[in-house]
């Protein structure tokens, strides 16, 4: 094994800082991508009942965002000029089985939570809140556990089953770098819903390229085990250790 496959590149503050770059740098493309799939919140939040609006959030909201990201990772990787809500449209009908298997587990962990504190929470004593505070705890974890999941379907190319596998493994891998990252979404869709403009117009397309950046620091490695820094006597050495079939 690597050195590039024990350690993340980079550490996460130039994670952030790059992400941040890219923002500024394709900030109206962010707010186009965000704008676009924001428009289903507003009839959902406002007229659906809240088991309802959960479940269509699941089926309907996350095919968007996988569109999203989608049409984020064709513009950061391939670096060419395209039509990015078209990617965008074409990544959502792509993500309609990620997006809705993905939400649909992302609803069921919320209902199980919600269901361990409205029956252990009611009773008032040790044993039903330390129950609640285990539930709690597991269901995190399991949210965390998913942050990879289509940032490998994206740029490896993996099935959905295969994704959510890889990225329970990576998550174990790196626990500190992955539950910091997750921490940084939380705090950054935190700042956003401040404002429900600012979330809607801002949320999906950030979110994509901090995702698309922090993922791609752990795997990248694994793309590109030969550096574009290296010179001739470093290639050869990478193909002399076996690396090159």
């Amino acid at each position: 094994m690597t050195e590039g496959r024990t350690t993340p590149m980079r550490k996460l503050s130039e994670v952030l800082v790059k992400s941040g770059v890219e923002i500024y740098r394709d900030i109206i493309p962010v707010a186009l991508f965000s704008a676009g799939s924001s428009v289903l919140l507003i009839p959902i939040l406002m007229f659906a009942p809240i088991p309802v609006a959960v479940l269509l959030l699941a089926i309907m909201y996350m095919p968007l965002l996988f569109g999203v990201c989608y049409a984020v990772h064709h513009r950061l990787e391939r670096k060419e000029r395209r039509n990015g809500l078209r990617d965008m449209w074409e990544g959502t009908w792509r993500g309609l089985l990620p997006g809705g298997v993905t939400g649909l587990l992302f609803a069921l962990l919320g209902f199980i939570l919600w269901s361990t504190w409205w029956y252990y929470g009611g009773k008032g004593n040790m044993t039903g809140m330390a129950v609640g505070m285990f539930q709690t705890f597991f269901v995190i974890l399991a949210f965390i556990s998913q942050f990879y999941t289509w940032q490998l379907m994206l740029q490896k190319g993996m099935g959905i089953l295969q994704a959510m596998g890889e990225s329970v493994k990576l998550f174990f891998r790196y626990p500190g770098y992955t539950i910091a990252a997750c921490f940084q979404v939380v705090c950054l869709s935190a700042l956003l819903m401040l404002t429900v403009v600012g979330f809607g117009a801002l949320f999906a397309g950030m979110f994509a390229i901090y995702q698309h950046k922090a993922a791609s620091n752990l795997i990248e490695p694994e793309e590109e085990p030969v550096s574009s820094r290296g010179n001739d006597h470093q290639q050869v050495g990478w193909v002399s250790e076996g690396h090159v079939s």
